[in-house]
């Protein structure tokens, strides 16, 4: 059936019902068949799926409420006539004027069409109004890598002596096919509440722990700053683990409330309408080329726990405008008890920021100040021989570079148990200026400079018994070239930086993991070029070279050609 005919039918009839006619004795049975025929119009459309039955009741009642209220009002400007009965077979019948009948048909007009808009009727391609509340997302990267070791590093077991994770020094490792696959979805609860999911590729060295709890328990799994996969396992399925699961409140637009395992909360180098105070809304794939200091954190790392986003002004045309970032995050979970005296570890985090645009200027400039203050995460020795007291107070995961010594009490050197021998808590330092003269080319120079203030040499004295030299600051100095982001044919982006990592500047577990094997206590450069082939596909190639800073020698060259696509 035609809806605009029904529609039009139902506005013609509501309205002379509502109007009326002039008072006659033949016309009764008219008035009666029309009041008929516009109720079953009505339910009609509620039977057919175009109205809902309380949309129809209401349409009813306010027809009804219209023609006693226009009847009342001729009434009260209409003489009343002399006093008497009607006759037998007389029906009276108010006269309605012409503006109140236009009044109602509009007015029911309005409802249906706005119904009619939001329900998308008639629309063949439409699709249930829930489904538009999910965004789906993805990326897939191919990647072959090659590293290059010094022919004068040491061996790879004069590291693991003094607790270092690594397994080659010397032999070349070419062709190395590496593959990363990540599936994201967000959901609008409702306003203001956001869910996000992402799933991986990755490493899960438990096979029986299926739940996922905020810090996690203290056996090993896997690292949290790689998504790779290695090639070469041609019998094996690739492990896929859930990288993302968060709720995120936004009760106004400056405030966003992150809780879960979620993205990066902290300003990490972006500036303009980029930065929205995580990722861009709504997504949990970053964009190609996007701006990131990875200096304290890799870009593959999600955070457990609870994030506070305040951005005021961030959509105003204001030369200046503040951020404050914040959170608390659980580590990793102890259940104490007699023979378990390890406390639980815990990390937090606060940030604050400017973002400074100057009026009729090409340039935008983003500073910010943080303190990361890790507890409980340095190492105690258990007290006596045979002890265990202290086992879990051991790193539950590390990469290489920072100062290590051995818990373990129970005099048998292949069973070395390492952990952390300083304590950390970090300042830092982050400053992006985004010069944009050459649009739609720009020039960006990001500045990021760390320092670990929670070195304590006495302390680490205690601990070790080993009077160890602070080396805690780190830097990075990095300018870019090109497109601010890479999403389409031809676009392009060049980037180099210098980075200078000391031992102990910050921990080594979450920085990235690409250069010199991941870790602290290293320094070099690095030179990366992002070409797009097509929409959301793009080539990738980096060079690296670093060397180790104190300790044993240790240099590595690597190079990664990488094909991105994203949707």
């Amino acid at each position: 059936m035609n809806i605009r005919l029904i529609l039009t039918l139902v506005a013609v009839t509501v309205a002379i019902f509502a109007g009326g006619a002039h008072a006659k004795t033949d016309e009764r049975e008219k008035v009666e068949i029309l009041y008929e025929t516009t109720l079953n119009l009505i339910q009609l459309l509620v039977e057919q799926g175009v109205i809902k039955q309380e949309v129809a009741d209401e349409m009813i009642k306010k027809a009804e409420q219209k023609a006693k209220a226009s009847r009342l009002q001729a009434e009260a400007k209409t003489p009343r006539p002399e006093a008497g009965e009607p006759k037998k077979g007389e029906v009276r019948v108010t006269y309605v004027p012409e503006h109140i009948k236009k009044e109602i048909r509009d007015q029911l007009r309005e409802e249906v069409v706005g119904q009619a808009k939001q329900e998308r009727w008639g629309d063949v391609n439409a699709v249930p109004e829930w489904s538009s509340r999910f965004k789906m997302e993805g990326d897939m990267r191919l990647r072959e890598r090659a590293d290059f070791y010094s022919s004068s590093n040491a061996p790879a077991a004069n590291f693991r002596a003094i607790g270092q994770n690594i397994d080659n020094t010397t032999d070349d490792s070419l062709h190395r096919e590496q593959i990363r696959m990540r599936l994201g979805i967000n959901a609008n609860v409702t306003r203001g509440v956001d869910l996000g999911l992402r799933l991986t590729t990755g490493n899960f060295n438990d096979p029986v722990l299926t739940s996922q709890i905020l810090g996690p328990p203290p056996i090993s799994i896997g690292s949290p700053v790689s998504t790779l996969q290695t090639l070469g396992t041609f019998n094996s399925k690739f492990a896929v683990v859930l990288d993302q699961a968060y709720l995120r409140l936004t009760p106004w637009d400056w405030l966003t409330v992150s809780g879960g395992r979620f993205p990066n909360p902290f300003f990490i180098g972006t500036v303009g309408n980029i930065y929205t105070g995580i990722l861009k809304k709504g997504s949990t794939i970053p964009t190609a080329g996007v701006q990131h200091t990875d200096l304290l954190w890799d870009a593959d790392l999600n955070f457990e726990g609870l994030a506070v986003n305040l951005h005021p002004w961030q959509q105003e045309d204001r030369t200046l405008k503040p951020f404050l970032n914040a959170g608390i995050f659980p580590l990793q979970k102890i259940n104490q008890s007699e023979t378990v005296k390890a406390k639980d570890k815990w990390f937090y985090g606060t940030q604050a920021g400017l973002e400074w645009s100057p009026a009729d200027t090409d340039t935008k400039v983003r500073v910010a100040a943080a303190y990361y203050d890790f507890r409980n995460i340095s190492g105690v020795r258990n007290p006596n021989f045979g002890d265990t007291l202290f086992n879990q107070t051991a790193t539950l995961f590390r990469q290489k570079g920072n100062s290590l010594f051995n818990i373990d009490n129970d005099g048998d050197p292949t069973t070395n148990l390492w952990a952390l021998a300083a304590d950390y808590r970090i300042a830092n330092l982050t400053m992006v200026a985004d010069y944009s003269r050459f649009k739609p080319s720009h020039v960006i120079s990001t500045i990021d400079y760390a320092r670990n203030v929670g070195y304590d040499q006495s302390k680490v004295l205690a601990r070790t018994g080993q009077n160890i030299s602070p080396q805690i600051n780190a830097y990075q100095l990095r300018i870019t070239v090109g497109y601010p982001i890479v999403s389409e044919a031809h676009q392009w982006q060049v980037f180099g930086f210098y980075r200078y990592s000391e031992r102990d500047s910050m921990l080594d577990a979450f920085t990235d993991s690409n250069y010199l094997m991941g870790g602290t206590n290293h320094k070099g450069y690095t030179l990366h070029g992002l070409y797009g082939v097509a929409h959301n596909t793009w080539f990738g190639l980096r060079y690296n070279s670093y060397n180790q800073i104190s300790g044993l020698p240790l240099a590595v060259d690597s190079i990664n050609l990488d094909f991105n696509a994203r949707f």
